[in-house]
């Protein structure tokens, strides 16, 4: 559910850029490269559509160089770029050079969409004995990607001590151990690594986030794309903090705390957080999909609100917040999608929420069953909630739906734990179920296509959208 990349999109721009990775290790490992000579890729339905605004183009480039999303500094993107489009020519893997101009060798189809899902990209290589290759790829949500005709039995080739793809599957375990929802999780990561690997991966996926909200809520000046959206996030920061002073995260939180817990001041404050984590987002920033991209606010947000707000700075506690959310994403996934492009903004608004809210009700205190009520009222109130970004741009709606989603994650957390979920009329399962049928119901101009609502709406939109 955690993947650090960088932005915009999780699934217009992680999900090319590895399946451009994973495009070039297989013709490597078919036919070598020593003879490539031409490479070519055709973007189908939401990825040509909104390809443009979500940098797709430039991730494809990047996978295919052989620079990985983890550790390529966002600082070198333009000027990595800007050198593909002068020479023409790319270095596929960081080994082949080969003629290549973005303008005409990826091509986006825009009024052509492949069945099995609208982020699709067809990659075709030319050896010069006339040897050919051509791979259709998946980008599912999330950057999860999938290969045309890939068998996915190897994800299951581990035996998990407690299996779960419903929220009922999850409830049983509970029941039958009396583990928290943490517990279950981290007992199931056990069967692929330690668990002091997995909590050394855990923590720094927070360090990731942390460092991201940190970033946002200090940097200035105009997101790029073409909109002219301010970054608002270090206007905020200032107002909020006043006069104190800080030099650190540490000290910062520190000037946070100083201010009280107002309802206002701390309802300002997750804003902050969220506004922060999205701006840089946009900004093809170093983030984490949480459980994508385009939502990768709200989680970071209210664990930060937590750790500002309720309970200070304790590993555990991180820990056990992004276990149990990660749960309550792969539910969802199995049970529905997390892809916008498939379901519209409730998947991943929606989603990310129900996570961060059934988080934030473990943390401080609730039980599992209140757990899943605050993810199922999360969610029950991001139902249908289309993705219509302005000119393909994961800048407006989106920034601010995070600070939506955030906002609400928190509400349906104290709803849960002031409730009692024996008299709940509904189901988390009931939920993602209804959540996967609006999907299916929605038109596809409501799912990151730019062709509906607020994209049409707004005299901003790029050309391609």
């Amino acid at each position: 559910m955690f993947k650090i990349g960088v932005g915009p999109s999780s699934s217009h721009t992680l999900g090319p850029w590895r399946a451009a990775q994973r495009f070039t290790e297989s013709i490597k490992a078919v036919h070598g490269l020593d003879n490539l000579k031409s490479l070519k890729v055709l973007l189908y339905g939401s990825l040509a559509k909104t390809g443009k605004g979500h940098g797709t183009d430039i991730a494809i480039q990047l996978g295919l160089a052989g620079e990985d999303p983890v550790t390529f500094d966002p600082g070198n993107i333009d000027s990595a770029i800007e050198l593909v489009k002068e020479k023409k020519q790319l270095a596929v893997k960081g080994m082949k050079t080969i003629d290549f101009d973005s303008a005409t060798d990826i091509v986006f189809l825009y009024r052509e969409t492949l069945p099995y899902h609208p982020n699709a990209m067809t990659f075709l290589a030319e050896w010069s004995d006339n040897k050919q290759i051509a791979e259709t790829w998946y980008s599912i949500g999330g950057g999860f990607v999938k290969k045309e005709g890939e068998d996915n039995a190897s994800a299951h080739s581990v035996q998990l001590p407690f299996p779960i793809d419903h929220n009922a599957d999850l409830l049983h375990w509970c029941r039958k151990t009396g583990l928290s929802i943490s517990e279950v999780v981290m007992e199931n990561e056990a069967a692929w690594r330690p668990e002091a690997e997995t909590r050394k991966g855990v923590n720094h996926i927070w360090t990731v986030m942390r460092d991201c909200i940190y970033r946002g809520c200090h940097a200035e000046g105009m997101l790029p794309g073409g909109l002219n959206v301010k970054r608002r996030a270090a206007d905020l920061n200032r107002k909020l903090v006043g006069g104190h002073k800080y030099d650190n995260y540490d000290s910062w939180i520190e000037a946070i705390r100083s201010g009280g817990n107002s309802f206002k001041y701390t309802l300002d404050w997750v804003s902050c957080f969220a506004l922060a984590v999205n701006e840089e987002n946009a900004s093809f920033g170093r983030v984490v999909t949480a459980p994508t991209n385009g939502a990768a606010g709200v989680i970071p947000a209210v664990l930060q609100y937590y750790i500002a707000f309720c309970d200070g700075y304790k590993e555990e506690k991180i820990l056990q917040f992004i276990l149990t959310a990660s749960e309550i994403g792969s539910i969802f996934k199995k049970g529905a999608t997390i892809s916008a492009a498939m379901g519209g903004c409730q998947a991943e608004i929606g989603v990310s929420s129900a996570m961060a809210a059934a988080a934030l009700t473990e943390c401080v205190g609730g039980n599992q069953r209140q757990a899943m009520m605050a993810a199922e009222i999360a969610m029950e109130h991001h139902l249908g909630l289309t993705c219509d970004p302005i000119g393909g741009l994961v800048q407006i709606p989106c920034i601010e739906r995070n600070t939506m989603g955030a906002i609400k994650a928190i509400t349906a957390s104290q709803l849960a734990l002031q409730s009692t979920p024996d008299f709940a009329k509904v189901s988390l399962d009931a939920v993602i179920s209804t959540m996967w049928n609006t999907a299916q119901d929605m038109n596809s101009k409501y799912k990151e296509t730019s062709d509906g609502g607020l994209a049409v709406q707004i005299p901003l939109g790029l050309s391609e959208c």
